[in-house]
């Protein structure tokens, strides 16, 4: 499968005729622009549009919307994991102003070390030592690793180590009995520990597990039950189908995600993701972009002019930068 230069080039110059988060990452990964220049478009993420909104939201406490999380997605572990994915530059003096507030205010109201819910008076665990539910400590590891922020986070490391199931993934359910895993749980934890080892993280543990996580999803082709083998509609909360493409995609999963985490991973394709990849290149529209498929409910912090329905600068970068990949690997 080869994507062809020539129908691509108005979709590259509707990619970079945007915002910075998404400028600098089209001429990293499709226009192979020289370092310096993506280095100078990545510094922009800080100081104009989205990036440059999304911190100067944050609160004198440190805080995004007041909370270390909540139900929308504007809270703090919503608005770093944001950041992440539009490549804020660690380094930068944003970037460790916002992170060293966050690090040193914001606490999980009520937690206690231990996981014990003491009652919301309770000043709790500081932001990046994590609460309880491997999906909300995976999002918040990913931001950890990627901002520099490991040595706090080490409590959560131990905690996902020790809870992968026998099938190779996760699930906030298991601590209710279940036995079997998540996607929407397996990928945030995935995507945790690849930031940790991009970041350059070294535990021959850490890498064991995302093998078998990585496994998981292979073993079910990205999208497919490993039990029966049809594809699943949706998750067990009814809330999303994994076939359509969302961004943000939060806590949810979709084939999308699935394999831009494998690209990221740098994992070699196989045919268990043929089908998957197909999928991909079959929601490219006439004018070689990709729709906002799903736009997930609840309160964004700023909005990105994206709307279901509608071609998605988001969603055909990423989709575009997955599509390269698989084709250079086969």
């Amino acid at each position: 499968m080869m994507i062809n230069p020539q129908l691509d080039k108005p979709v590259i110059q509707w990619l970079l005729d945007s915002d910075p988060s998404i400028r600098w990452q089209v001429m990293r990964d499709l226009t192979n622009a020289p370092a310096e220049e993506v280095a100078a478009a990545r510094a922009k993420v800080a100081t104009e549009g989205w990036g440059a909104q999304l911190l100067a939201l944050q609160g004198a406490d440190g805080s995004w919307a007041g909370e270390a999380w909540n139900h929308g997605w504007d809270s703090t572990m919503h608005i770093l994991s944001l950041l992440r994915e539009m490549g804020l530059d660690p380094a930068s003096d944003e970037a460790r102003h916002a992170v060293g507030l966050v690090r040193d205010q914001v606490r999980w109201k009520g937690w206690d070390w231990d996981g014990t819910w003491r009652g919301a008076e309770f000043d709790g665990n500081p932001f990046f030592a994590g609460e309880v539910e491997p999906c909300i400590n995976g999002q918040v590891w990913a931001s950890s690793a990627y901002f520099g922020q490991d040595t706090q986070s080490e409590r959560i490391l131990n905690l996902l180590l020790g809870e992968q199931l026998p099938d190779g993934g996760w699930n906030c359910e298991a601590e209710n009995g279940s036995t079997r895993s998540s996607f929407n749980t397996t990928i945030c934890v995935l995507e945790a520990l690849l930031e940790y080892e991009l970041a350059g993280g070294n535990s021959a543990e850490v890498t064991e597990s995302r093998h078998r996580g990585e496994e998981y999803l292979l073993d079910r082709r990205l999208f497919h039950r490993l039990s029966t083998g049809e594809v699943i509609g949706q998750d067990r909360t009814g809330k999303s189908a994994f076939t359509r493409f969302a961004f943000p995609t939060w806590w949810h999963y979709d084939v999308l995600r699935g394999l831009e985490y494998l690209r990221r991973a740098g994992t070699a394709p196989d045919e268990r993701m043929a089908e998957a990849i197909e999928l991909v290149e079959s929601k490219r529209d006439g004018d070689g972009r990709w729709l906002l498929e799903n736009q997930h409910p609840g309160t964004m912090a700023v909005e990105m002019d994206e709307s279901e329905g509608r071609p998605s600068r988001w969603n055909t970068l990423r989709a575009l930068r997955v599509l390269k990949w698989y084709s250079a690997g086969n």
